[in-house]
């Protein structure tokens, strides 16, 4: 299944409705989806196992009121917003071979990403980025459970790197090809616009899940479910606290 522009949903929305679809998906009850969204003002996204004050600039995310989320898959820390297309796409395990193997199923959703977008000198870079000319222009992380994966990422076509320095610590591990370059000298974007990347994305997996554009979904999110975490900055600088979103 296939969703898209699934409005009014917020990020926390999002994330927590692609956990629902996610163990769906796990369960057997779905045989996967796709889709992609985009925020229309910043927000931080944490990964599964990282420290937010570590990774965030609380004081400068208070000060904007940009929240910030904790996200249930791995990987690092990224600011979402506009000129950023999010995608996330949902697998049985036994769909495909290798999907099994970590690595190999990064170089096979990643891969067909490359291949669907058509952009010469777009490679895979760090297991889990895609680059160009050297720069980062998508970050991707997955959760895994024991009959299904969820794979979510990023693609930058008119993202601003400011937003990045402004809220995103710079990480303490960064693969080998960053080079310790600064956000603003690491991020690049796609030489193609939102719905360009949008049509690509489409043809990356029909025969993994069936495209079904809709406008809404029967699953909807509450945050007074409960479920996996969200941090929310509150003003001031203090400690975020925990807000909930809904698992099934």
């Amino acid at each position: 299944m296939m969703y898209q522009n699934v409005d009014p949903l917020t990020p926390q929305d999002r994330l927590a409705l692609e956990w629902n679809l996610f163990q769906s998906t796990e369960s057997g009850t779905s045989s996967g989806f796709c889709w992609t969204w985009e925020a229309a003002r910043p927000v931080v996204i944490v990964g599964r196992s990282n420290h937010t004050a570590d990774d965030v600039i609380l004081d400068a995310c208070a000060a904007d009121g940009v929240p910030v989320l904790r996200r249930f898959s791995g990987g690092g820390t990224v600011v979402l917003g506009p000129g950023c297309l999010n995608y996330a796409v949902a697998l049985p395990l036994v769909s495909q071979p290798g999907l099994g193997d970590v690595l190999a199923s990064f170089q096979l959703v990643l891969g067909r990403i490359v291949t669907a977008l058509g952009i010469p000198g777009l490679a895979i870079e760090g297991r889990t980025d895609l680059t160009l000319d050297g720069r980062k222009v998508s970050g991707n992380a997955q959760r895994r459970g024991r009959r299904a994966l969820l794979q979510h990422g990023t693609l930058l076509y008119d993202f601003d790197p400011a937003l990045a320095t402004r809220y995103v610590k710079e990480p303490a591990r960064q693969p080998a090809y960053r080079a310790e370059r600064a956000h603003s000298e690491f991020m690049g974007n796609l030489p193609l616009d939102c719905e360009r990347v949008q049509a690509a994305l489409a043809k990356a997996w029909p025969d993994l899940v069936t495209p079904l554009v809709g406008t809404g979904h029967s699953v909807v999110p509450s945050a007074e479910r409960p479920g996996c975490k969200f941090e929310r900055v509150t003003p001031g600088g203090a400690s975020p606290s925990a807000a909930q979103a809904p698992l099934s």
